[in-house]
């Protein structure tokens, strides 16, 4: 850095010189001499300049080192060296022994002994700020830090400094604890409650109601509205809310508490909404919320923080409370919608069962009186219900109906209506994609919404108190067909489908569940015919009695098996009805391999809603059927994670 570029020149200095040798040598020898002194006057330069430089140096390292030394002990912030390994503090300043209040034992000391809460994994993950202010005492302290490499092989120093951040800490949770959450309540039951009751009975059985949900919130000071009948608004901060939403929102007991004269038990349905950036767009999460707990059934709580849904409740059996007037308001909306439009796509979930292909072929019949063309997607062989679709494909009006799930996103336009039966979870459908086209979306279902489901369809007949999806497109087709539209195969596949959901009608079933069979019986089904899609053959039944052997009790009333064959999906779910069988047991769960994963397949009796345990394990479905998938696990490795599930759903009521 002190030398400046003369290099150069004095090579063209004796460069010159010898070219000058060749015509008078005292002149070479002259300024060889000169060359020589100007080259000794220049290193002595040199080397005084390094003299200069590196003594500057000097002075200004030693001035920094002392700056730095005496403003790390003079530090207005507190400041800490340890090593992160073993969590022994190295050096520290006077504030940092003040912030401990143990300055006499603060060396030979590891500091998560004097800080239990501090934890040094955000250090060695190279991140230089704590992910939270960490408590010492009654203050709360936002820290620093930064590694430094000692030269001995995976040997590091953390200097962390730590900011006094307890008023702002205040600050903040006094912002998040006092922020609004949004409340929509309805009473679900509340005209069985009153029907056939006098207006004093009522008046009594309505301020019961208001009673138990003024005592309820009285703590909290929250505000509560009835704006209507059976609805109620309410506003309240996030901290007593997050208390009762901790204790699960006794609430749901309480009203159930209410009974009328007649026996009937008021149950209340709730969505709330948090994390919304305006007061619009917390109602708006709380009426999302509700819509979501009444189509899951009722009773329950239903949680929209932010983009997360969370469920609460919702276990206790569902009550028939459907009447003719949807289904016809229904017939009519998709009967215009198909009016307008070029062509039907329709689709169920993977591995469609008989419900989907009922409902199907409900949805081809409608399309076909409306002279409407429509293609249905096929599923990849083998599924339980292929057999149905091959007697639905030997009719004039389904050659070439089916087609491969890529031909029919190729067909799906602007223009195109996509009919989705037998679920409202976009990643279940046979394809997904369909949902993305531009398309718009019809959706017809019977499960419980979860958490995922296809949002802003242009119409949804969604009933989870029917039995089937079948069943309810067969209530569509009586308001759309007329007598003799529909074929003797479409009405047995139809009825097949309400079959299967309903247990051969003894689980799930309302009246209206029989009306549609004797519509369907009308039609032309077959119960002999219908039969004939639930028999199999020797093998799979002895498949089938093999899985059930190896059942065992838990919690008295659960039967829990598992297999490592493999046994598909139809024969798993088969073994899980016929244990229901055995007296004493009010849910199965049978756990099976499947194409390097483990399955489960899960039924109630009624008692138990096997829904809300699969949830917990990332499945879903009805209080009756549900299931779940595990990527990558055995049944092995799936069976503490069910018990864990199967506990929690105990351990939180069986009644709540």
């Amino acid at each position: 850095m002190t030398e400046t570029g003369f290099r150069l020149f004095f090579v063209a200095s004796l460069l010159f010189a010898g070219l000058t040798a060749c015509y008078n040598r005292w002149l070479c020898l002259a300024e060889l001499v000169l060359v020589l002194i100007l080259y000794l006057y220049f290193q002595t330069g040199i080397t005084r300049r390094k003299k200069e430089v590196m003594v500057y140096l000097d002075h200004m390292t030693s001035g920094v080192d002392a700056a730095s030394r005496r403003t790390m002990i003079t530090s207005p912030l507190p400041i800490v060296i340890f090593r992160p390994d073993t969590d022994d503090i190295i050096w520290s300043n006077e504030r940092f022994l003040h912030l401990t209040g143990d300055p006499d034992h603060l060396f030979e000391t590891k500091l998560s002994a004097l800080v239990p809460s501090f934890q040094s994994q955000w250090l060695l993950d190279g991140d230089h700020l704590a992910p939270e202010p960490i408590p010492v005492g009654e203050k709360q302290y936002l820290v620093y830090g930064n590694l430094v490499c000692t030269g001995d092989e995976d040997a590091f120093l953390a200097t962390t400094y730590w900011v006094d951040v307890t008023e702002y800490a205040g600050i903040a949770d006094r912002f998040h604890t006092t922020r609004p959450v949004v409340g929509i309540l309805q009473v679900d039951n509340y005209e069985d409650l009153i029907r056939g009751l006098e207006e004093g009975e009522r008046s009594a059985i309505r301020t019961e109601i208001n009673h138990r949900l003024v005592q309820w919130l009285e703590p909290s000071g929250a505000i509560l509205l009835r704006y209507e009948r059976d609805h109620y608004l309410l506003i309240w901060e996030t901290g007593p809310f997050r208390d009762s939403y901790r204790k699960k929102f006794p609430i749901l007991d309480e009203i159930r508490q209410v009974q009328s004269p007649n026996g009937v038990a008021a149950t209340l349905s709730m969505g709330f909404g948090c994390q919304g950036q305006t007061p619009r767009e917390l109602h708006s999460f709380a009426s999302l919320a509700l819509d979501m707990a009444l189509s899951r059934g009722g009773d329950q709580a239903v949680v929209k923080d932010g983009p997360e849904f969370f469920f609460f409740g919702g276990r206790s059996k569902e009550v028939e409370r459907r009447t003719k007037v949807k289904s016809r308001v229904v017939a009519s909306a998709l009967s215009e919608l198909l009016a307008s439009t070029d062509q039907v796509i329709v689709m169920g979930h993977a591995y469609p069962d008989l419900d989907v292909v009922g409902a199907v072929a409900g949805v081809c019949a409608i399309a076909r009186k409306k002279g409407v063309p429509i293609r249905a997607v096929r599923a990849p062989s083998p599924y339980p219900a292929e057999e149905q679709v091959r007697q639905l494909m030997a009719l004039p009006e389904y050659r070439g109906l089916f087609v491969p799930a890529e031909e029919a996103l190729r067909l799906a336009g602007p223009n195109t209506v996509v009919v989705v039966v037998d679920t409202n979870r976009p990643e279940q459908t046979q394809a997904p994609d369909l949902l993305t086209s531009g398309a718009r979306i019809v959706v017809i279902d019977h499960h419980r919404r979860a958490a995922s489901y296809i949002e802003k369809p242009a119409l949804s007949f969604h009933d989870p108190y029917a039995s089937s999806a079948s069943e309810l497109v067969a209530e569509l087709v009586q308001y759309i067909l007329d007598s003799g539209d529909l074929k003797r195969v479409e009405a047995e596949s139809i009825l097949a489908g309400i079959v299967l959901d309903t247990k051969g009608f003894t689980m799930r079933t309302g009246s209206r569940t029989f009306e549609t069979a004797a519509f369907l019986r009308k039609a032309g089904a077959d119960i002999s015919q219908v039969n004939k899609c639930f028999q199999h053959n020797l093998r799979d039944t002895v498949t089938k009695f093999q899985i059930i052997q190896g059942a065992q009790p838990y919690h008295g009333t659960m039967a829990i098996t598992l297999t490592d064959r493999l046994v598909g999906r139809a024969i798993a779910g088969q073994a899980a009805d016929e244990m229901l069988n055995i007296a004493g047991i009010e849910a199965s769960f049978v756990l099976f391999p499947e194409a390097g994963q483990a399955y489960l397949s899960a039924r109630s009796s009624g008692n138990v809603n096997v829904q809300v345990i699969c949830e917990t394990l990332g499945g879903g479905g009805n209080a009756a059927t549900a299931g779940a998938q595990f990527p990558g696990k055995t049944p092995e490795e799936v069976l503490p994670l069910l018990k864990g599930a199967i506990d929690a759903y105990f351990d939180d009521g069986s009644d709540a």
